[in-house]
């Protein structure tokens, strides 16, 4: 079976099909859903793509590869899961229901995944090629030359012309020798990197580790792999699972002092790592120790509290985007913004701020005409508060919205939360240094 088959909702335990019928069909999700209100297309709302899979569960579909195109624009931002009265689970019901049409998904995106966990010295030095060619322009060459295209390797093509960044370092490299890391033994903190500010917005991941630091003492870095999620999302369960193993037995494996937080700084991943129960309903034993792992994560904003953030006189107008998964699948809302207001006495709050901005991992490769429809709306939106920085939690938001602010609002930048306090630690002891030679 490709597909989970068993899901955890808001009623507990529950079939794939069970989870699909609690949808009533009320419709009080469409105005949630950001696809739906961007074509007003029935098929294209929360309601229509859980009727689609429980028509394909049913076998009610004479040709299941018509809901292809429904199931596959969904962004699985989770804002329906939000507002459904039910809190029906439309985002793991469609990744069932993609599961469903394509098996196990694509063999190049699992050998891929499987690399990044059995050899992940082989995968960085490959990676690191990878950005050379960038730097040396070869990479857009072979995108703007059809090449990938026609080796069947479409969204590749349109991410080499649209990711902007190639580090000459990864972040395992940049973290050596920090002195806010130490043993696991003593640790208050463990970081766990995930593979956006890991290997491409390596920034994010400083920033993270300069800030837990200072604010809650010494801690150490998890030697992770990848989470799994993009196996989970596009690959293979069984990949997802084995990655998931992995963690789970490196963080049993390391020592840390009972109740040391895990902490990662991209919601997409943390909302995983805490959702790594459901990867085990049929193995008790594995679901236990999922339990007790994702039970210590935490995302990086969770760990930012406000009353220890130092006030930055020189940080502008601020501004809050909802990442997804940090806001639909964590619950968490109130953190960013409160962080911001320490930081800069203020935020101001954004029209629709839990709407995608279309990022959505591969979504902004896969479907461009979509997903920018959906990014002009949200620099609008940004636009609308006249902020210059805008926070967001994710590295897939962080690269759609750099994208979209240098074309349309280029007076305002995309951080992290965790950047804007380093930045403001930073000029802290700066000042403390300038006074204290004064």
């Amino acid at each position: 079976m490709s597909e989970l088959g068993r899901l955890l909702t808001a009623l507990g335990e529950r079939s794939s099909y069970d989870a699909a019928s609690q949808c009533s069909r009320c419709g009080y999700c469409e105005q949630s859903c950001p696809t739906y209100v961007a074509t007003g297309r029935e098929a294209f709302s929360p309601r229509g793509r859980n009727q689609l899979v429980r028509l394909m569960l049913e076998g009610g579909l004479s040709d299941p590869a018509s809901a292809a195109e429904a199931l596959s624009t969904c962004l699985l931002c989770g804002a329906c899961q939000t507002v459904c009265p039910a809190h029906v689970p439309t985002p793991d019901l469609v990744l069932e229901g993609r599961r469903a049409l394509r098996g196990r998904g694509p063999a190049l995106l699992n050998r891929m995944a499987r690399l990044m966990r059995e050899r992940p010295e082989l995968f960085r030095s490959l990676l690191l090629w990878g950005y050379r060619f960038k730097r040396w322009g070869l990479a857009d060459l072979a995108a703007r030359s059809g090449l990938l295209r026609l080796l069947g390797l479409a969204p590749l093509a349109e991410m080499a012309q649209q990711v902007k960044d190639a580090p000459s370092r990864l972040l395992d490299a940049e973290l050596e020798g920090r002195a806010e890391l130490g043993p696991a033994s003593e640790a208050a903190w463990s970081y766990f990197a995930p593979c956006g500010p890991r290997y491409l917005l390596t920034r994010v991941g400083r920033a993270t580790v300069a800030v837990l630091g200072a604010l809650h003492g010494r801690g150490a870095r998890s030697d992770n792999p990848c989470c799994g999620l993009l196996s989970f999302n596009y690959g293979d369960l069984d990949e997802a699972r084995a990655a998931a193993r992995a963690v789970i037995m490196g963080f049993e494996a390391a020592g840390l002092p009972p109740g040391t937080p895990v902490v990662g700084d991209c919601s997409s991943c943390v909302a995983f790592l805490k959702s790594y129960p459901q990867l085990f309903l049929g193995e008790p034993a594995w679901r236990a120790r999922a339990e007790a792992f994702a039970a210590r994560v935490k995302d990086a904003v969770e760990m930012l509290p406000p009353e220890r953030l130092p006030r930055d006189e020189t940080l502008p107008a601020a501004t809050v985007h909802d990442t997804c998964r940090l806001r639909h699948g964590q619950g968490v809302a109130a953190a960013p913004r409160a962080a911001l207001k320490a930081l800069a006495g203020g935020c101001r709050e954004m029209g629709r701020s839990e709407h995608c901005c279309g990022g959505a991992g591969a979504f902004a490769f896969v479907h461009g005409d979509l997903s920018d429809e959906l990014l002009k709306a949200k620099v609008a939106a940004i636009a609308d508060t006249r902020a210059r920085v805008v926070a967001a939690a994710s590295t897939s938001c962080l690269l759609q919205l750099e994208r979209g602010l240098a074309m349309y609002y280029p007076e305002c930048r995309a951080a992290h939360p965790t950047e804007l306090v380093a930045e403001a630690l930073a000029r802290r002891a700066r000042t403390g240094e300038a006074h204290h030679h004064g």
